[in-house]
């Protein structure tokens, strides 16, 4: 991981900051440091940053303020250090644009391998728009194995995994990141159940192999993207379209439905 471009370090606490810009400096970053939110923001602006490490409890403004300010303006990976993983906070966190979090204390592989599984996905949110080239068709999953298909379609919902586009019914649907990579792998499972599990894996990339413990943070991240997803879909609650709570166990696709166009 060499010449990987520039990271900035927002961390009041300085054995942390030393450790982070350690870390990221030997991964191949160049690195920048603020003590504080504000100077934070206009670090991340100047030097144009790739990937942001943040910390919540900053001493001037919140972490969640700070990440608001920075996607005024930046599409930067940020990952989130907290020494809380409650619900609210991951949801504040989430909903403000982090690409992922991380607990303290964490081990410098650990965030080394989540930065790195980060910046293996597209460095943009996720839009309708359709820039796919001419000849690119949109034929239903069912017209190739689910797995191969770059274009997949159920009850008026066509996910196109090439594009990273997705429409509803024709309209644009914007995403971020980790909502369209567990939208795509519930398509891809056309109505198997994937577990929380499955999906944490699926969000976090290469990091999460089978034998790697997932956290009970890791599982309601999921469930708050999934809550997100929904929000955005207009999913109706009673008798969903698209995605199915299996209870106890995670999620699976809705089954089809003849009044859901197709094209």
């Amino acid at each position: 991981m060499d010449d990987l471009g520039v990271a900035v370090v927002i961390e009041d606490d300085a054995d942390v900051r030393n450790l982070l810009e350690g870390v990221l400096s030997q991964a191949g970053f160049e690195v920048h440091t603020a003590v504080d939110g504000r100077a934070g923001v206009e670090v991340v602006r100047s030097k144009q940053a790739n990937v942001v490490t943040l910390d919540i409890g900053l001493p001037d403004i919140d972490g969640f303020e700070v990440l608001r300010r920075i996607r005024n303006f930046s599409n930067a990976y940020v990952v989130m250090l907290t020494g809380r993983t409650e619900e609210p906070d991951l949801l504040s966190a989430l909903n403000a644009g982090a690409d992922d979090y991380i607990a303290k204390p964490f081990r410098p592989r650990e965030l080394r391998a989540r930065v790195a599984a980060m910046m293996r996905r597209p460095r943009h949110e996720i839009t309708g728009q359709k820039p796919a080239p001419a000849g690119w068709g949109t034929a239903p999953a069912t017209a190739v194995r689910a797995e191969d298909a770059a274009v997949l379609q159920h009850n008026g919902l066509e996910l196109n995994h090439r594009t990273r586009t997705v429409e509803v019914s024709g309209e644009p649907l914007t995403l971020t990141r980790s909502e369209f990579d567990l939208l795509h792998v519930l398509l891809r499972g056309a109505g198997a159940v994937c577990t929380r599990a499955d999906l944490v894996r699926a969000v976090r990339g290469d990091f999460y192999d089978e034998d790697t413990y997932i956290s009970e943070a890791d599982e309601r991240a999921v469930e708050v993207h999934i809550g997100n997803l929904r929000r955005k879909l207009k999913e109706d609650p009673v008798s969903p379209r698209w995605l199915q709570t299996v209870r106890g166990v995670g999620y699976r696709l809705a089954p089809s439905r003849q009044d859901a166009p197709q094209g």
